[in-house]
């Protein structure tokens, strides 16, 4: 395993290191106050919003997250440090550059599974940045940590599906930009369990589709990267050929959209990591409590020590399984997923915690960045499948080498 990185890699994170000085980190007040002003917050985007995509495309850092013919044709170990850069700045950076999620994953979808119909009208306009998207998955009424509880219905109807159901925390949903929902649900009750979920494609503005309500994180409405809509369907009818990859298909589509979403979730987060080790030494330094800053606080120091051991650890295991992925493929590289999206999340709500505390009442406020990762980065324990389901599977991974024997 080499995890040096190559004359393109380090070449776009000179790049994006200067993107991130120059444009994005200036323009987080800018988005938030604007976004803030508008008569509506989900109306509109933020002006800034568009200058920032706008230089991002001059600058050629565009679509950097997609392999292939599609994107920028990175590998995952090239993308991953990228990733991390671009996720210090929470929703800002991922959207300015075309590579924030749902619209990430839907875009995989799409290039992976999509027919050249449902990629010249949906695909290629996503790849421009025109639309977004959102993507319908989780339910109120099951446990959604297990795919096949879906209960949500896709019933065929001559050359039509009709679709009934309801869902929640559809991400990316509240925003008026939003032109597709990617639906999963049973096209089938009494196919094998795995082959009952069917995913296809439904415009946003297809009569029978409501939007119900926005959805709140910790009391954030995320509105600055398209919030998440309840969104109930009623009768709703789109043609088949909508369908993605045929009846079916709905739950494998799934796995192989949650592996790239799953490493990228974590890149992020550790680039959220580092920013909050960043904000909390130079808080600590500008503090004084007791007669010496609170750098020099014992409890203060060990904090930061045991902040970069363990985003250290965690990228270490980010880029080996960002190294299996490009060399053996997602499922050779489906443990360490596993294992990145339990132990991502937890390193970087310790470090994020450690930061808040250090800062005080200002931590928790709008004053800085700390409440709003804290928040985002304590959702990744649940999102793409909740910490105890992938431990329940590592652990049986594990089991299977003795109980074989």
């Amino acid at each position: 395993m080499d995890f040096a990185f190559d004359a393109k890699t380090q070449q776009l994170q000179g790049e994006l290191l200067d993107f991130m000085d120059s444009h994005i980190y200036p323009a987080e007040p800018v988005f938030h106050q604007q976004l803030d002003e508008a008569p509506d917050r989900w109306s509109a985007q933020p002006p800034i919003m568009e200058e920032l995509k706008a230089e991002a495309k001059r600058r050629g850092l565009w679509n950097l997250f997609l392999p292939g013919e599609h994107g920028a044709g990175l590998t995952n170990l090239q993308y991953a440090p990228l990733c991390e850069i671009m996720g210090r700045s929470g929703a800002l950076a991922p959207e300015a550059t075309n590579c924030a999620a749902p619209d990430t994953g839907n875009m995989e979808v799409l290039a992976q599974f999509g027919t050249e119909a449902q990629r010249k009208q949906w695909l290629q306009p996503l790849l421009d940045g025109e639309i977004r998207s959102a993507f319908c998955m989780t339910e109120p009424d099951v446990a959604s940590s297990d795919a096949t509880n879906i209960g949500t219905r896709i019933t065929r109807d001559g050359d039509h599906y009709v679709i009934n159901g309801r869902k929640w925390f559809s991400s990316g949903a509240m925003s008026p930009r939003a032109k597709i929902l990617i639906v999963m649900g049973k096209t089938d009750p009494d196919a094998e369990r795995h082959r009952q979920q069917s995913q296809v494609l439904v415009p946003k503005d297809t009569p029978g589709v409501e939007i119900k309500r926005s959805m709140h994180v910790f009391g954030y409405d995320d509105a600055d990267h398209g919030g998440h809509a309840e969104v109930v369907f009623n009768d709703v009818r789109v043609p088949v050929e909508n369908v993605i990859s045929g009846e079916g298909e709905g739950f494998a589509i799934a796995q192989a959209r949650l592996g790239p979403g799953r490493i990228h979730h974590c890149m992020r987060a550790i680039g959220m990591a580092e920013r909050a080790l960043e904000l909390m030494c130079r808080r600590t330094t500008e503090r004084v409590a007791f007669g010496k800053p609170l750098a020099e606080q014992g409890v203060v120091q060990h904090w930061i020590a045991e902040s970069r051991v363990k985003i250290e650890q965690a990228r270490l295991l980010v880029l080996k399984t960002a190294w299996l992925m490009d060399t053996v493929g997602n499922q050779g590289a489906h443990t360490e997923i596993q294992a990145i999206k339990v132990a991502v999340p937890e390193m970087t709500t310790w470090v994020i915690d450690r930061a808040i505390q250090a800062h005080g009442g200002g931590g928790v406020s709008q004053e800085f960045p700390l409440a709003a990762l804290y928040a985002h980065a304590r959702t990744l324990h649940i999102v793409d499948g909740p910490d105890e389901v992938h431990r329940r599977s590592l652990a049986r991974r594990e089991l299977r080498k003795y109980q074989q024997k």
